[in-house]
């Protein structure tokens, strides 16, 4: 058989270079109409189920901790509780706040919330705290104190965790002692929320589900809480910007506009099922990982430990809502208000190659271990950790003027 010529062996391979390089485009113009289409076509719209929601009678019992806040409270969070509240109404809400060591003028921002909501009847309980940081951090305990970690810097200080789960938890103990049972509880950072994102998250997932999570945003397009996030699958986000998720059905139900099934999330307003924190043998509270597993430079959020702990996220489970976006000012909300379909198809290509090409598996494997050393030095084999997709290679401590990594 006679060979071919160069000529014709250049040229069968150009006439294959082509028919990949055609059927390549084909496939990428596929993959263009189906992620436009999703992109122009959301899931589900935000007058839809709002109007439901108002109609529901559930009593909810909201619950915020501050600290140094007086800015936003007194140019939208106060007022976005007041007017929360009057559309709820007194028969059904609870106010619970507590604050704690504020420098700024918070205090007095709170005391005239306080009187604002008694003046319209209000059942509240506004706890304003002088112990500062300062002082939690000067009476260190004598033995080995919980919550207490002795660090490389050669002192024995203050974890932020346990901290910030002992004021969470304070702003919880009116459901102790009310007559009242509440159906859900509203979990509030220091954001800026409307009605409306008060209902549209009530209503995510037809109102089943253990938790249901807005958006935050501090710098848009950025959003907030790296900390507390953990998609389906336990990952933390790939990246800041939409469609943020590695786990495929929490980023292919985000990239729909539907709600979003994760495994854990907080993101500066949480609406949660309150029947586990009533549960007489086990009431479901805030925590941080133990000190012995801490000093081994692992931490995680108690925004999402709790998620970990609840025994109805399995049942219901943790849902994310985008279609509700708080920002921690107002000039962030009003830019994530201002772009309610940031989706695009070159996020969707950065969201494919930092996948593709990035993991956290090695951050995971090297805290695992941390946890199965941790694990291996009780004899008793009773250690354990429920909340693993949680903990990350950190140490956080309280400082005099917030907190700081060690």
């Amino acid at each position: 058989m006679p060979k071919s010529s160069p000529i014709l062996r250049a040229r069968r391979q150009r006439v294959h270079v082509l028919r990949i390089l055609i059927v390549a485009l084909f496939v990428l113009l596929i993959d263009y109409t189906r992620v436009h289409h999703e992109l122009s076509h959301p899931g589900s719209s935000r007058s839809e189920p709002s109007t439901t929601a108002k109609t529901n009678t559930d009593r909810i019992f909201i619950a915020s901790t501050h600290w140094n806040n007086a800015a936003i409270l007194r140019s939208h969070w106060n007022a976005a509780i007041l007017n929360l509240t009057r559309a709820l109404g007194p028969e059904r809400v609870f106010v619970s706040v507590y604050e704690s060591g504020s420098w700024d003028d918070s205090k007095a921002a709170l005391r005239e919330l306080d009187a604002e909501l008694e003046q319209r009847g209000i059942p509240r309980r506004i706890v304003l705290d002088k112990t500062t940081h300062e002082d939690e951090i000067s009476r260190p305990p004598a033995g080995t104190g919980e919550g207490w970690v002795d660090t490389p810097r050669g002192r024995r200080e203050l974890r932020r965790i346990p901290f910030l789960s002992r004021q969470r938890n304070l702003s919880l103990q009116p459901l102790e002692r009310l007559e009242q049972r509440f159906d859900r509880i509203l979990f509030l950072n220091d954001v800026v929320f409307t009605n409306e994102d008060f209902f549209e998250l009530f209503a995510t997932n037809n109102g089943e589900y253990a938790a249901a999570c807005a958006l935050d945003f501090a710098h848009p397009p950025l959003f907030y809480d790296t900390f507390a996030l953990r998609d389906s699958e336990g990952h933390e986000a790939v990246m800041q910007t939409w469609p943020y998720f590695r786990g495929r059905q929490s980023r292919e139900a985000l990239q729909r506009g539907e709600d979003v099934p994760v495994a854990s999330c907080w993101n500066g307003m949480v609406i949660m099922d309150a029947a586990p924190f009533y549960d007489e043998a086990h009431p479901l509270r805030f925590r941080g990982i133990a000190d012995s597993l801490a000093t081994r430079h692992v931490e995680g959020s108690e925004c999402c430990l709790i998620h970990a702990d609840n025994p109805v996220s399995a049942q219901k489970g943790v849902w994310l809502n985008p279609r509700v976006r708080v920002g921690y000012s107002g000039k962030a909300y009003e830019a994530v208000q201002n772009q309610q379909r940031e989706g695009s198809y070159s996020r969707v290509w950065e969201n494919r190659l930092r996948r593709w090409f990035t993991t956290d598996r090695i951050k995971v494997w090297r805290v695992m271990q941390r946890v199965r050393a941790w694990e291996a030095e009780d004899p008793t084999g009773s250690r354990g950790e429920n909340g693993e997709f949680c903990l990350i290679n950190e140490m956080q401590v309280i400082v005099a003027n917030g907190w700081a990594h060690v």
